[in-house]
């Protein structure tokens, strides 16, 4: 079990935390890593400790894991078998792919459920992808191409232009983003420590020790590989653009869980990889329609290639699964 949560938060962490805390690493690179590690651990602790009291019900849940094991079937004794998710992911994070966790790991314990979280990952790969278009169709010429042709300005400046009150704005949304992204993701590592509800204290402690250090080395190495869907993205770096990148994330991710629009289960895992994923990719394509270049070979092969690193961990999570029901002799010619 523990053996498991150490290489499952490593992976996750290392994989994941990028899709939530790339923009704020790339737009705050000249910062001391240790700073963003602090604010970044200071909201994980908060939000930690509100699950496991069960204060988090404004977050979606009232366990560590915000509820989203409640369909999961968690096996009384885990079996070596299970170490190979997280440590599959451990290489696939090393060559920078962005693939599914919640694919690759949650469908390992529930095959069941994989149908559901597939549709509705992918209506969040979709909603976030036109989701994207339509505002930055909208905000493209009147701000991006303005945040491009206009650098932040030090001391006294207009707000729109002072460096200081988009650090504040963007440090802000960050946190917003932060928050709904691990109401859905820490599920993905505490499953291995059993039901969220048995979880003793003594265990958690020692969790969010290794979480908050595991966090710390993702944010002294800058990001990783996996850095590189970000920094490859327009004017990623402008802690503008980084702002409006991570409110719209946080507020897809927010429509998901509360289930606004009632087409999906609230506390079905979904991937988050997938939602990140189609956000990018529908903001490339609307400023490259509004402001430039055009849209061209060169994009459409940059969105189908992040699309097919994402597909990569559905493959894996799946041919895992029949490995394993393989292994134990079961049938797996009904397993979905």
């Amino acid at each position: 079990m523990i053996l498991g949560f150490a290489l499952a938060a490593y992976s996750v962490v290392g994989n994941d935390v990028i899709q939530t805390l790339g923009t704020f690493l790339t737009s705050n690179e000249r910062r001391p890593w240790w700073v963003l590690w602090l604010y970044a651990g200071g909201i994980l602790s908060v939000v930690l400790v509100l699950g496991f009291t069960g204060y988090g019900g404004f977050l979606g849940g009232d366990d560590v894991c915000f509820d989203r094991l409640d369909k999961i079937n968690i096996p009384d004794t885990l079996s070596w078998w299970y170490i190979l998710p997280p440590l599959i992911l451990l290489f696939i994070t090393r060559w920078g792919i962005p693939v599914s966790t919640t694919f690759l790991i949650l469908s390992f314990f529930s095959t069941k459920s994989l149908p559901g979280m597939l549709f509705k990952s992918l209506l969040g790969y979709a909603l976030a992808f036109a989701f994207a278009i339509v505002i930055y169709l909208l905000i493209s010429k009147a701000l991006e191409k303005k945040f491009q042709e206009k650098p932040l300005l030090s001391g006294a400046a207009p707000f729109w232009q002072s460096r200081r009150f988009w650090t504040g704005a963007q440090w802000l949304s960050t946190g917003f983003l932060w928050t709904q992204w691990l109401s859905q993701d820490l599920a993905n590592i505490f499953i291995y420590l059993g039901r969220p509800e048995e979880l003793s204290a003594g265990m958690f402690g020692l969790a969010m020790v290794i979480i908050l250090g595991l966090l710390a080395y993702i944010f002294y190495v800058r990001g990783g590989a996996i850095q590189g869907i970000v920094s490859s993205k327009t004017n990623t770096a402008d802690i503008r653009s980084a702002t409006f990148i991570d409110l719209i994330y946080g507020v897809v991710l927010l429509i998901f869980k509360q289930n606004i629009l009632g087409l999906w289960e609230a506390k079905l895992p979904m991937s988050t990889t997938w939602v990140f994923l189609g956000l990018l990719a529908g903001r490339e394509l609307a400023i490259r329609i509004k402001i430039g270049p055009k849209p061209n070979g060169k994009l459409r092969n940059m969105i189908f290639s992040d699309i097919g690193k994402a597909a990569i961990g559905l493959v894996v999570s799946i041919s895992l699964v029949i490995l394993l029901k393989v292994v134990e002799g079961e049938d797996v010619t009904g397993l979905f």
